[in-house]
């Protein structure tokens, strides 16, 4: 028993709840730095304040993966009811978190509109795995990415749109978030829930017991069983001590060195996680198995292709993260000259920065269709290559510009990588992951996008008080930097799906 190949309007259906989705993943990147800045904060603090939206989605995917794969609703199925639920609360949040009258408030909002955001993100990646087959996932990924790129696009523009094309106001007191953000957040949540309630109400779900047999004939088809390694209890506590002690190691240093409390969060963050894992080796010892014990064994369980692509994500979305927190600060202040949020230019180059933002959507919209092409002529991983190294290069180029407007053919090499980095490391990595565990391993690879996102919020501050003088144009090329070595380490990831067992 196999899948059968969906139509492209099905794919189309299944597919268009991300344009929602990047609604308000958008206005999310494009505008909340600025609202923190409006709100008081101070730029080299910015990504510490960051830190809410990847420890949320941390915690949220791998647990809303393993529940999804466990879930069966008659009427919605086993990933919808999450696509609907996470609708719902994200868009509250997004009418919410331009209304913020306090720092604290706005911080506190990101937390739980990021947490809402993965709620129905999470999903939408396994809902590809479950209902396509492999020769048609390239595909199904590359149409998640076109409606990406749409919903970011005009998510990016529409403070631009509202200042420039409708006159609505684009400045406001000290302290007071201008309406041209607070109109645009409100019509991301609408366009967010619309979106969502179309997958919801327009796709099918295969049953439980087709699932239980399409693995059966892929065990069947292949010769293998599970094709995970086991983990014994000690290998399991010998990761938890080693972790505590290098984390405990890394507090004590930056205590004594009187570094910046920044860099406290990698040091106790690697501890907690090495606790984690003790805690699951004991329960493992004692015969007690749960939910829990499951998700931190899995863990080290993860197959080859999924680790090196760790790697790979890592590097990459370092770089996007690097971009979305310092690109306001960066342009403001080496382009326009100024730092002052209550000004005219302030908020003309942060305007800019969203149509920036637009631009990189536009362009993987554009492309989206044109990786698959390229994969072919030449393999995933060396199309993958292409596209890190020409946005890589748009990130270094902000340094040498002065002109904003050139910025837009930046984007153009940023807006390429950015849509193979939402297709290709998916297209790869599905192909290697058990059916059973589709959910949560998605959920688990979004800890190699949340990690260089903690890893940026901890020592992008430091790096910039320390060696670039505060200035958060450096911030951008250390990102470029990052972005190319991405690419040149996905040479090394094995493709199980394109028969590449050896790398």
């Amino acid at each position: 028993m196999k899948k059968r190949s969906l139509g492209f309007w099905e794919i189309w259906n299944m597919s268009f709840g991300f344009l929602g989705i990047q609604f308000g993943f958008a206005l999310q990147n494009a505008n909340t730095s600025r609202i923190f800045e409006t709100l008081g904060a101070e730029v080299d603090q910015l990504a510490v304040y960051w830190l809410a939206a990847p420890v949320t989605g941390l915690i949220v995917q791998p647990i809303i993966g393993y529940f999804s794969d466990r879930t069966w609703h008659s009427k919605l199925g086993r990933r919808r009811p999450y696509f609907l639920v996470g609708a719902i609360l994200a868009s509250i949040a997004l009418c919410l978190m331009p209304n913020s009258p306090v720092l604290w408030m706005a911080i506190g909002m990101l937390w739980i509109m990021d947490a809402s955001i993965n709620i129905s993100m999470e999903p939408f990646r396994a809902f590809v795995g479950d209902n396509l087959p492999d020769k048609q996932r390239t595909l199904g990924f590359a149409m998640q990415s076109f409606f990406i790129g749409i919903g970011g696009f005009v998510g990016s523009w529409l403070p631009y749109i509202m200042t420039n094309w409708l006159n609505i106001s684009n400045t406001a007191p000290e302290g007071v978030i201008p309406d041209t953000v607070k109109y645009s957040f409100y019509f991301g949540a609408a366009a967010f829930f619309l979106a969502v309630l179309w997958t919801v109400l327009r796709s099918k779900e295969y049953t439980p017991e087709e699932f239980e047999a399409f693995e059966e004939a892929e065990k069947l088809e292949s010769g293998e069983t599970d094709g995970q390694k086991q983990v014994s209890i000690k290998s399991q506590s010998n990761m938890g001590i080693g972790m505590m002690l290098i984390g405990l190691i890394a507090t004590m240093g930056i205590a004594y060195f009187s570094w910046r409390k920044d860099l406290y969060i990698l040091g106790v963050g690697l501890a907690f996680v090495g606790l984690l894992f003790l805690l699951a080796a004991w329960l493992r010892k004692s015969k007690k198995e749960n939910g829990f014990v499951e998700i931190m064994t899995d863990l080290l369980r993860m197959p080859v292709t999924m680790k090196q692509l760790a790697v790979v994500q890592f590097f990459s979305w370092f770089a996007m993260f690097s971009m979305w927190i310092y690109a306001t600060s960066g342009v403001t202040s080496h382009i326009y000259k100024t730092s002052d949020t209550t000004s005219a230019l302030y908020n003309e180059g942060a305007d800019w920065v969203g149509v920036l933002m637009g631009i990189k959507f536009g362009v993987a919209a554009l492309v989206a269709f044109l990786i698959p092409v390229l994969a072919r002529k030449t393999s995933r991983k060396v199309a993958h290559l292409i596209c890190l190294t020409l946005g890589g290069i748009g990130l270094i180029s902000y340094y040498f510009i002065s002109n904003p407007d050139v910025l837009l053919i930046s984007m153009v090499g940023v807006g390429i990588a950015w849509a193979s980095i939402l297709s290709v490391p998916y297209a790869m990595l599905t192909g290697a992951l058990p059916a059973n565990k589709m959910g949560y391993y998605m959920g688990v690879f979004n800890f190699f996008i949340v990690i260089p996102q903690i890893v940026a919020a901890s020592i992008l501050g430091f790096m910039l008080t320390t060696f670039f003088d505060g200035k958060p144009i450096y911030a951008l090329v250390v990102g470029g930097i990052s972005m190319i070595i991405s690419g040149i380490l996905t040479l090394r990831v094995q493709d199980v799906s394109a028969g590449d067992i050896h790398g």
